[in-house]
């Protein structure tokens, strides 16, 4: 597979009369792009706003984040959910670079969602911080809502996906300013060169723990409860193969964006050739009962022995209960004969005391820590708030409380808040953003 991603890099969001680009500008006709949101008729309320890095702006409950594509020569930007089902991972993808659309919720939160703050102290912990964001703020009928949440996660989500697809069209005539071209052989088929290096394959575990469908991560909208692990080529989960589901404690999660920028992929890919011969990525899930965990880690042992693996990354979209299948995936791997480094936050408790993973192997002794899920953290009030404050206490957010007998409900009456970690929207970046350290003593 071969594909090149050609890159316009988005100096600055305006809205205006028509949606298009022109010298680092991106400016969107909002009444367009809400008649696209709009095309879910459960969508009742929606609006759009533009955050920058540095606004004092507040963003809660934060659902989703997408980035901006085309997919030139026709077919949708996410196969099998925003159009028919196609191969992703091949030809030619337009993006629109240091951007997103945020999609956030009205009058409901939910274990799954999360904050973004644009500026201030809340900023360093999320990579979203750092983008400009045109943001969706929306809301579904109340009937609606009462009986069928996962589908409301559902159309605000889809809503996001749309617009984005709306946004990244407006380029759909233009020469990127930049391409960049990943390209690996089959792995049967490469040379001596490549062949002669440590094979190296990438293991994720995208969450996938609902019985119920409609929370869960998507591979080609297939609902990845639903799979068993599967060998995938890493242009796949670059371009659009990959959704987010809406299950998950909020700073474990990986956004659709995170999908499609992975950057512990594109890390693998800049060492193919030179260190490293990169196999490509297993795309394993993550299980609740025990005999299903045990079948995951044997199906990835098995596969990467048979393609001969030496070394494997694997990489962990949650923590409390997938920490089984993090480490019985590793110490599958590990007595396959494949040496194998983990990826995860932890969660160690407000003092950092605790067990950091609810399971743990001598054999997982490489593991890189992107921080404390419960960390306590408290942010001052903020100048503006997208979304619905109250939220972050009164439905529960992952990290957010309404009462609690020392520290009171997460939201003080001066607009203040102090939450867990938990509560920050992607805020561990385990995808590879993390710029989170530790020290030993």
């Amino acid at each position: 597979m071969k594909l090149e991603l050609g890159h316009f890099y988005v100096k600055d969001i305006v809205f205006g009369d028509k949606t298009c680009y022109k010298d680092g500008i991106l400016t969107v006709n909002k009444e367009e792009a809400l008649s696209v949101v709009k095309e879910d008729e459960h969508i009742t309320e929606a609006d759009l706003e533009i955050v920058k890095p540095g606004d004092m702006v507040r963003l809660v409950p934060v659902k989703e984040a997408i980035e901006p594509r085309h997919r030139i020569g026709g077919g949708p930007v996410f196969p099998g959910v925003t159009g028919d089902l196609m191969q992703a991972g091949n030809g030619r993808t337009l993006a629109l670079k240091g951007c997103s659309v945020l999609v956030v919720g009205k009058h409901w939160g939910g274990f799954q969602d999360g904050l973004i703050d644009m500026g201030g102290e809340g900023a360093k912990y999320t990579y979203f911080s750092q983008l400009k964001n045109l943001v969706l703020i929306a809301d579904t009928d109340e009937e609606f809502e009462k009986r069928e949440q996962q589908k409301k996660n559902k159309a605000l989500r889809w809503a996001g996906m749309r617009l984005a697809e709306y946004i990244g069209s407006c380029v759909a005539e233009m020469e990127p300013e930049e391409v960049e071209t990943y390209e690996l052989a089959p792995v049967t088929k490469r040379s001596k060169e490549e062949n002669d290096l440590p094979n190296v394959a990438l293991v994720l575990q995208p969450q996938s723990q609902m019985e119920e469908l409609g929370y869960n991560d998507l591979a080609y909208g297939w609902d990845c409860n639903r799979m068993l692990p599967t060998f995938m080529h890493p242009n796949e989960v670059l371009d659009g193969a990959m959704i987010s589901g809406s299950f998950m404690p909020c700073s474990s999660k990986w956004a659709t964006y995170d999908f499609q920028n992975f950057p512990m992929i594109k890390r693998l890919y800049q060492e193919h050739g030179k260190t490293i011969n990169f196999i490509g990525v297993i795309m394993s899930n993550l299980n609740v009962a025990l005999e299903q965990k045990e079948r995951a880690a044997l199906f990835v042992a098995q596969m990467a022995k048979s393609l001969g693996v030496d070394a494997a990354v694997v990489a962990e979209e949650g923590y409390g209960n997938p920490d089984a299948d993090f480490i019985a995936c590793i110490v599958a791997l590990e007595d396959a004969g494949v040496k194998t480094i983990g990826l995860t936050n932890e969660c160690t408790g407000r003092d950092g005391a605790s067990q950091p993973l609810v399971t743990l192997d001598s054999k997982a002794n490489a593991i890189v820590s992107c921080g404390n899920v419960s960390e306590l953290i408290k942010l001052p009030p903020m100048e503006k708030v997208l979304g619905e404050l109250q939220a972050l206490a009164r439905d529960g957010l992952s990290g957010g409380w309404e009462g609690d007998e020392i520290l009171g409900s997460s939201v003080k009456e001066d607009g203040s808040i102090i939450m867990e970690n938990n509560a920050m929207f992607c805020g561990d970046q385990v995808v590879g953003w993390s710029t989170k350290t530790m020290v030993e003593y």
